[in-house]
């Protein structure tokens, strides 16, 4: 039943910039960082330990890693020996290319933690850490990492076609900005109040009510110092400001204003400092302080004289015409924002429990992260994906396309707009080096230069070109799904038009949704001939849709929690002699009937070019129609981004097609390779006309999975249900997901839900005697059809309820002669099912000499504690309060020693003395304050 951590070198007090999905620690395979609250000590990294649990006898764990815990409790454990940096990607843990899951993450933002739960380990020297697609660990180089390749990436082509509208040209209102600052609020889970702080830009001259935008940052890191320190805490300490990222838009809101939308820009360092504490990484506190601030400007709507000053200084704000932008994390906040608008949370989740009196028109999410993988079907979205994201590099915002697909009723326009060059930072000028208050980074990096993303690359866009891009693009989305201004759509739906606004940005988009109707979604039904269906996400595994070795990603092929997942699919083309066609047929026949193209999305690999199809349509009849042909470039890609990414082509449904065929059942779509050889993946097909249609959102049931808690008992095994909250309206289709927590096998089933209906979820939850950790028992949802999820992850936390045994530290050697170790012996009244950890953590002595870092072995002191034994300073003052020696006991064992070698010198000294508290880790990985010891050393001469 328990749970099993393990840690390595910690650091009490460091900046914990974890570039993770911070989760509780109930969320097994997903990051965590814990509360700031007694941050841990330090210690030393143990020995490698053999893996011979995982079939493989005699093999030893690279450095760096470790293997804890026994029988369901086991966890595989890697530890950096620096802070992994700040973002909003999550850490994952490998065997070669098989991702074995994503890890929890310590305190001290260096330990990570991922229960196996019987999953198979793999070779171990195969191990490897990956976050934002880059290799964190230098240990395990064993493992199949591709190395970058210089080889130069393809020229992007000639120019598009410029839209005849542009909505990157300034308007003509002179704009007015100002800031408010509020009252903090509480929001569930959160014990700090979130700061109710923004900055308006908005229109002074413009007549009538204005359209508003509301902009949220991601997570970044929350305070500084003058001295360039770097804290992911809330509230910042004494010293430190917040860092104001919520100040990073003002170009896109001048922009913006000047065409006549009042804008405002909320700050999250709230939010940001304590996401790791609740399950889902923040998405339902961003939906709340979203809506509170709309609620703030809905009151301020009906009564100006209440609001503050620079609100009333702006053209008023029309509530019933909103733009929700969000950048990184604060892209799936806007989108839980718009979902929680119109399908209401469960009370006990939300900050905002007031009526909805606003309307949201449609989102742009800028680089952003859908954990959940369950989008707003009904709210028309732009997803801007950098090319050259160093943080979602995965790109996995491609899933507020994707993810839409056939949810509901598809008629809001979900598009991808691909930026080649754009990174992930640069997008808000306070977090670009060179602009912002606080410190910042290029978040794109590589040791080896990339030939897309690097500095200097031609196809790498700077600051200034990024960020006018980025404007334009939102401004974009403003025009069409706030003005309704369809004469824009060009730029956002696939069409292939450029904006003038945004060069030389190469800016590539396609879309779902409007006015397409389905011709194929590929899945477990489709036929093809001359191809195959494969998987999306399903490494290891000859049906998956991109062999292990690929070089670079795809955003269509972003992971979600399991791997493999079904109901992803996609058709897989090779061909090595052109003429051979791929017939693909979904399980009946559709219609085609009013449509004006055939619009398809065909990824071919990066930095290729020239890739033709020839693209035919057969009826139920057997009658066949050649539409024409059609041709596909590949993006500019490395290893190191996703370019396997959907280029959208369209093919003129003509009225010899229409005479030859029954478009009202049509069976198959032909594609015939015009090119030698090649490959290529076919992930849709529709039948396309122009036009932006109204979207009215479907009555549908809203999913929300919690979680219970309850004790695991002394013996035997309880069945809990999994409490699953169905509201709203109607009928609809969720796949849920239970793995399996002692063998790891992940179990799927597709359900039918309705409001008031009881969803059936049990899990077993088995007792015992001896003192472990909580453990959770996960299930997870995704929406199907006809339904929204909001919380996806919940389950069944077992709650260890066996007292934890009595710690000692009893001296084995503490009066020693130099040249000698000071040893003491941790013992346990009784063994346990998980490692018990603690660290010895220096204090001044009461009085005397100290022991200093000349007096102990300069190799321990650097390897054991990161220190250099010079400057001399006494071992009390040279580490940061609270850092020390980790010290562990097995899990099963009830002893384990820690020691301190010192030197043997030439000197005649007196007696030196040492002092250390024992802090001993609870179950929620904070140090508890235990026995303390002295230690003397006497000289040796």
């Amino acid at each position: 039943m328990a749970r099993r951590i393990t840690l390595r070198r910690v650091l009490r007090g460091a900046t914990a910039a974890l570039a993770v999905l911070a989760l509780a620690a109930v969320s097994p395979g997903v990051a965590h960082a814990g509360p700031a609250a007694e941050p841990p000590p330090t210690g030393p990294p143990p020995a490698p330990v053999s893996a011979s649990s995982d079939g493989q006898s005699g093999a030893r764990l690279p450095d760096g890693w470790r293997l804890t815990g026994k029988g369901e409790g086991k966890e595989l454990v890697w530890t950096s020996s620096d802070p992994v940096p700040m973002g909003d990607a999550r850490v994952e843990f490998y065997s070669g290319d098989r991702l074995l899951g994503r890890p929890v993450a310590a305190r001290d933002g260096r330990s990570f933690r991922l229960p196996l739960r019987g999953a198979r380990l793999g070779p171990v020297r195969q191990l490897k850490v990956l976050a934002a697609g880059r290799r964190l660990d230098e240990a395990g180089s064993g493992g199949t990492s591709r190395t970058p390749r210089p080889d130069p990436a393809v020229r992007p082509g000639a120019p598009l076609p410029a839209n005849p509208v542009d909505p990157g040209v300034p308007g003509r209102y002179r704009a007015v900005t100002g800031s408010y600052t509020l009252k903090s609020v509480r929001l569930p889970g959160f014990p700090e109040p979130v700061e109710m702080k923004a900055d308006v830009v908005g229109p002074a001259d413009a007549p009538g009510k204005r359209p508003l935008a509301l902009f949220l940052h991601g997570r970044h890191y929350t305070c500084y110092g003058p001295g360039g320190e770097q804290e992911m805490n809330w509230p910042c300490a004494s010293g430190l400001k917040p860092v104001p990222s919520h100040q990073g838009y003002q170009r896109t809101q001048r922009l913006l204003a000047s065409q006549g939308y009042v804008t405002v820009s909320i700050a999250a360092n709230g939010i940001n400092g304590q996401d790791h504490l609740v399950e889902d990484g923040g998405a339902q506190a961003r939906s709340s302080l979203v809506r509170l601030h709309l609620a703030r400007w809905a009151d301020w709507a009906g009564k100006r004289s209440s609001a503050p000053a620079v609100v009333r200084a702006v053209a008023p704000a029309d509530p019933s015409r909103v733009l929700l932008v969000g950048h990184s994390r604060g892209g799936e906040g806007v989108d839980r924002a718009a979902l929680d608008s119109l399908y209401r949370p469960p009370a006990a989740q939300d900050g905002h429990r007031g009526p909805v009196r606003w309307k949201i028109r449609g989102n742009v999410l800028i680089g952003p992260t859908l954990f959940s993988q369950n989008p707003a079907p009904d709210v028309p979205s732009v997803t801007i994906l950098p090319g050259c994201d160093g943080d979602v590099s995965d790109l996995q915002g491609e899933l507020y396309v994707d993810g839409t697909r056939g949810v509901s009723r598809g008629t809001a326009l979900h598009g991808a707009v691909y930026m080649v060059g754009a990174n992930h930072n640069f997008f808000n000028s306070e977090w670009t080096p060179g602009q912002s208050k606080a410190p910042s980074v290029d978040d794109f990096s590589s040791d080896t230069p990339d030939p897309v993303c690097s500095k200097g690359a031609r196809t790498r866009l700077t600051a200034p070109r990024q960020q006018a891009a980025g404007a334009t693009y939102i401004a974009a989305a403003a025009r069409l799904f706030v003005a309704g201004d369809d004469r824009v759509r060009p730029l956002l739906d696939g069409s292939g038009r450029r904006a003038p606004s945004a060069d030389p940005a190469r800016v590539l988009t396609h879309a779902v949704g409007a006015h397409r109707t389905q011709a194929l979604l590929p899945g477990a039904s489709t036929e093809v001939e001359g191809g195959r269906v494969c998987a999306q996400v399903a490494p290891d595994d000859p049906k998956a849709c991109l062999p292990p070795d690929t070089s670079g990603g795809s955003p269509h092929f972003a992971s979600w929690e399991f791997a493999p997942e079904p109901g992803r699919d996609a058709v897989a083309m090779r061909w090595s002699r052109a003429g051979a066609p791929v017939r693909v047929s979904p399980a009946r026949p559709v219609s085609l009937a009013g449509a004006k193209d055939l619009a398809l999305r065909i990824i071919v690999p990066p930095n290729t070019t020239g890739t033709r199809f020839d693209v035919s349509l057969v009826d139920a009849a057997g009658r066949r129609a050649e539409l024409g042909g059609v041709g596909v470039d590949g993006l500019p890609g490395s290893d190191l981004t996703a370019s396997y990414w959907g280029r959208e082509v369209r093919v003129p449904l003509s009225s010899a097609a229409r005479e030859k065929l029954d478009l009202k059942r049509v069976k198959t779509v032909e594609l015939t390779p015009r090119t030698r050889s090649g490959r290529a993946w076919l992930m849709d097909a529709w039948g396309w006309r122009p036009g932006t249609p109204t979207v009215r959102a479907a009555e549908l049931p809203r999913v929300d999975v919690g979680r219970l808690a309850v004790k695991e008992g002394d013996s035997g095994a309880r069945t809990y249900r999994v409490p699953v909250t169905v509201s709203g309206k109607g009928s609809g289709k969720v796949r849920f997901f239970v793995p399996d927590v002692e063998t790891g096998e992940v179990a799927h089933r597709t359900l039918t839900v309705r409001p008031g209906d009881r969803v059936d979820v049990p899990v077993e939850v088995r007792g015992d005697t001896r003192y472990g950790y909580d453990t959770g028992h996960d299930a997870l949802i995704k929406a199907v059809r006809g339904a929204v999820v909001g919380s996806y992850r919940g389950g069944v936390l077992a709650l260890n309820d066996d007292p934890a045994p009595k710690v000692t530290l009893e001296p084995v050697a503490d009066r020693v002669t130099e040249g000698k170790a000071l040893t003491w012996r941790m013992t346990l009244s009784e063994p346990v099912d998980v490692d018990m950890l603690a660290t010895l953590s220096f204090e001044p002595v009461d009085g005397g000499p100290e022991l200093t870092t000349l007096d102990v072995d300069p190799e321990w002191l650097a390897n054991e504690l990161g220190m250099d034994p010079r400057p001399e300073r006494a071992l009390s003052k040279m580490l940061v309060r609270g850092q020390g020696l980790f010290v562990s006991v097995p899990a099963g064992e009830t002893t384990a020693d820690v020691g301190i070698p010192t030197l043997k010198d030439e000197m005649s000294e007196p007696e030196e003395s040492l002092k250390a508290r024992l802090y001993v880790y609870d179950p929620g990985w904070r140090p508890q304050p235990g026995p303390v010891v002295t230690g003397t050393v006497r000289d040796a001469s």
